[in-house]
């Protein structure tokens, strides 16, 4: 019988136990590449999910507060009341300008019997003015409970949106819905950029926002026969049948058939604020499929390298190190390749992450903006007067200084320290002066503490005094002594008080002998009142009820928000601004605060 010399056997046995053992390691090299492909895409698609969801919430959020500020708007009421067209062109014009700023697809008024009177798009051809929505749920449901919401398709516009209603009045004595359309086109044609698709559904699994249009208004799953029968009477989804989605549910793997083949996604579900609606995003399986797998066959083709080195070591002994060298050479260029690859991905999520902050960080910040900028309005009409208030220390500087050189050359040391005190207290009074108009201007975040009510005020007629005197204005300060402390901000307090004295001075512009007066007094034992009271013309009967609400003003070039913002601060406090009649004979603001 043949047999095998001893090294060849060694050599045949090496090689059976090589080919053992690639098999091994394929099978084991391939299990671990789908499973580190389904990871890494559950990872991602995650991600993505709660990206497009944070954006959808955001954009609701904002728009879901029209609804609520523009009922108490006055033109809204009246224009159902009385329908005069003076009143509903005015109302016209601000609900397109409001539409225009806020970037809601549409703006409109219905009265009771759902005909539209006014809306935002009274301009163009497919204007809602005159329309009867009665038949839309969200104009009933809105009078019996006071709001709706409804995702559907536009009958006129034939866009499909998220309608928004609202009751106008009580619901005892109701006068109309108000109604803010928002359209996803953008938020949809963001998605869209991404590797999968992405669809929002409502509770019974109907597509209602998606990156993909052809799959809006269809539907994951049967849906209820009550459902179809209401959407085809309100028109909710048009004319278009509610089909199912060629979408193959397993578990959390998701199967389409496409021609020549199927494609499998791996799908993230994440709540978003809508009735019932979840957000889903698939993320395509393939390329993690494919980067695992080059992975796994990187893995074998080391354990091939491995087993043809230990022949190679048997065969051919010389060329050990030089096979070692080559192999090694091999390993270090995969190794850095996937490491350069793993690197950037992960400076990507970084990159993501640190957005998603900033995001989170403006969308905090932009709700001080609006007190920011009416603060900065404040600092611009009384910039002016700070500056005289400066000058006149700084030449006063300029001449002792120059008078302190004339003393010290004819040695009266003592008229030379004279001067030198008195420059040091004028560089003071410089410093408090600027200290404050810094303090004032600084955007920082509030915090409600003990604040020393007298210092506020002050505070707030140092930045004042120039226009005070310069209009030849008598300010009395009455009320009680003693050390104050109210819980507010400071700067805030000073905000609210450099309006309300700013509104007084412009009340009392063409005053023959005007007057002001700022009386402190306690209402109970935890409350004190501030009265800021002037002898101008006061404010008309009309306006008085509604001076607070917002873009209601007695000024031709105001804009109607100064009071409103100075109010909403005085709450934030815990405490009230309200408007009393003058007894100087004008008008007058009363601000009660919390004792700290």
């Amino acid at each position: 019988m043949w047999r095998l010399s001893g090294p060849h056997r060694r050599i045949a046995t090496a090689t059976v136990v090589g080919a053992i053992l690639i098999t091994i390691l394929s099978f084991g090299a391939m299990h671990w590449a789908d499973g580190q492909a389904v990871e890494e895409t559950d990872v991602t698609a995650m991600q993505v999910a709660r990206s497009h969801a944070g954006l959808l919430a955001s954009r609701l959020q904002t728009l879901r507060l029209l609804p609520h500020v523009l009922i108490e708007y006055p033109d809204v009421s009246a224009v159902l009341e009385r329908e005069e067209s003076k009143v509903i062109a005015r109302l016209n014009g601000k609900l397109e300008l409001l539409a225009s700023r806020t970037d809601a697809a549409v703006i409109y008024v219905m009265r009771m019997d759902g005909q539209t009177v006014a809306a935002s798009n009274w301009r163009r051809r497919d204007s809602f003015v005159g329309h009867d929505w009665q038949f839309r749920p969200y104009f009933a449901e809105a009078l019996r409970a006071g709001s709706s919401e409804l995702f559907a398709l536009g009958t006129v516009s034939r866009r499909p949106g998220l309608y928004i209603s609202r009751r106008i009045g009580g619901g005892a004595r109701p006068l109309g819905v108000i109604v803010v359309k928002v359209d996803f086109d953008a938020l949809e044609a963001g998605w869209a950029r991404q590797a999968g698709p992405t669809l929002v559904t409502d509770g019974d699994g109907v597509v209602m926002i998606t990156s993909r249009p052809e799959w809006r208004f269809h539907a994951l799953r049967r849906v209820p026969v009550e459902k179809v029968a209401a959407a085809k009477r309100t028109l909710q989804f048009g004319r278009t049948p509610i089909t199912p989605i060629n979408l193959a549910f397993e578990g959390a793997t998701v199967h389409r058939q496409i021609p020549g083949g199927e494609v499998s996604y791996r799908v993230a579900t994440v709540e978003v604020p809508l009735a019932g609606g979840e957000l889903k995003y698939l993320q395509p399986l393939a390329p993690a499929v494919e980067s695992a797998t080059a992975n796994a066959r990187l893995a074998i083709l080391a354990g091939i390298v491995l087993v043809a080195l230990v022949l190679a070591i048997m065969l051919r002994a010389r060329e050990k190190a030089l096979m070692q060298v080559t192999t090694q050479r091999i390993l270090e260029s995969e190794v850095t390749l996937r490491t350069a690859e793993l690197t950037e991905v992960n400076r990507r999520l970084i990159q993501e992450s640190r957005e998603r902050e900033r995001a989170d960080e403006n969308l905090r910040s932009a709700r001080e903006e609006l007190t920011q900028a009416n603060r900065l309005a404040s600092i611009g009409q009384i910039t002016a007067g700070v500056a005289h208030e400066i000058n006149q220390p700084v030449a006063a500087i300029q001449t002792f200084a120059a008078n302190a050189g004339q003393f010290l050359d004819r040695g009266h040391r003592d008229r030379v320290r004279v001067n030198l005190d008195l420059i040091v207290d004028l560089t003071d009074r410089i410093g408090t002066i600027t200290a404050e108009l810094r303090s004032f201007a600084r955007r920082g975040t509030p915090t409600i503490s003990a604040v020393e009510l007298a210092a506020a005020i002050d505070g707030a007629l140092l930045l004042m005094r120039d226009r005070i005197s310069s209009q030849g204005v008598v300010l009395e300060r009455r009320g009680k002594g003693g050390v104050i402390r109210v819980a507010a901000d400071r700067v805030r307090l000073e905000q609210v008080l450099i309006n309300l004295i700013q509104n007084g001075l412009e009340a009392l512009d063409d005053c023959a002998e005007p007057r002001m007066r700022i009386a402190i007094e306690f209402e109970e034992e935890e409350r004190v009142i501030v009265d800021v009271t002037d002898n101008g013309p006061g404010i008309p009967t009309d306006l008085a009820d509604k001076i607070f609400t917002p873009f209601v003003t007695g000024r031709r070039d105001g804009l109607g928000l100064g009071l409103g913002i100075a109010r909403d601060i005085a709450r934030e406090f815990g405490g009230e601004l309200e408007f009393v009649r003058s007894t100087l004979g004008g008008a007058g603001f009363r601000l009660s605060l919390r004792r700290a």
